[in-house]
């Protein structure tokens, strides 16, 4: 079972399940969350939602085995079908029409960073650690979604250096995550804030979020990101001399190697 999903009165919480691969996002995954989340949305009890991680981490990312193409399919309608689906799975927690929570440890990488990034509210651990590494292995970002969040230079640098070692307090400090407690704490902070919210007016509550989201969409959001998404197509589907090298390495001998080789091929500048 790769998502936990369980009820307590008037909060719901979703567990991330897959603890042996860091709860790295598959196919198998991505269906049951959309499912729990499908049976959270029409149950008229949850008015809050926890999203968490089981294991020694909330995500490091989406996996990267995501299948392979239907017969007759070619790989760049595969790949695009396939962008579209997480695409749409990240959005879905933004277009959840009751708030969510993430209460995130350990590692919050890639396109799972920014599915807390699009969730209501986002409690940390102070252990967290959070990144978009996808450039610095020839991918990009799925669902644009961090200048909206961060603002343009903190995604800027996020999003082109390629870090995956944002701690907590930075993370906080841009306004990537709303507080940050001891990793103990983390599941019982997200509680009683779901709470806190659970006892307002569902409806006010309801309302309020969505005209918080269209605050955003009226100035382009949902354009904008579906702009980024074509993009990120051109970028997973397009090859390179230096792509291909790479993408061998990678697959033969693992990302270290594939990292180093890359390194390696920069032009040696003399010394100032």
């Amino acid at each position: 079972m790769t998502v936990i999903y369980e009820k307590q009165g008037a909060v719901a919480t979703l567990r991330l399940n897959r603890p042996e691969k860091l709860n790295a996002v598959n196919g198998e995954m991505l269906e049951a969350i959309c499912a729990a989340l499908e049976a959270a949305e029409n149950d008229d009890d949850v008015r809050v939602l926890i999203l968490s991680g089981e294991g020694r981490a909330f995500s490091a990312g989406f996996d990267l085995d995501m299948g392979s193409p239907q017969k007759g399919e070619s790989d760049e309608t595969f790949m695009r079908r396939e962008l579209r689906n997480i695409f749409d799975a990240i959005m879905r927690f933004w277009d959840f029409p009751k708030p969510v929570i993430a209460a995130v440890h350990g590692y919050c990488l890639g396109s799972s960073m920014e599915i807390a990034a699009v969730c209501d509210i986002t409690i940390a651990s102070d252990s967290c650690r959070f990144g978009a590494p996808e450039v610095r292995f020839g991918s990009g970002m799925v669902c644009l979604i961090l200048p909206w969040i961060v603002g343009q230079k903190n995604a800027r640098e996020m999003l082109l250096v390629g870090s995956d070692r944002i701690d907590a307090a930075r993370a906080e400090s841009m306004g990537l995550v709303n507080k940050v407690v001891p990793a103990e704490e983390v599941l019982n902070s997200a509680k009683a804030m779901a709470d806190e919210i659970a006892l307002n007016d569902p409806l006010a509550v309801r309302l309020t979020k969505k005209a918080i989201n269209m605050s955003a969409e009226v100035a382009g959001l949902r354009k904008a990101l579906e702009n980024a998404l074509e993009i990120d197509m051109q970028i997973e589907t397009t090859e390179t001399p230096e792509s291909r090298e790479f993408n061998r390495i990678l697959g033969e001998e693992g990302p270290k190697a594939a990292l180093r080789w890359r390194a390696a091929q920069l032009p040696k500048g003399d010394s100032l």
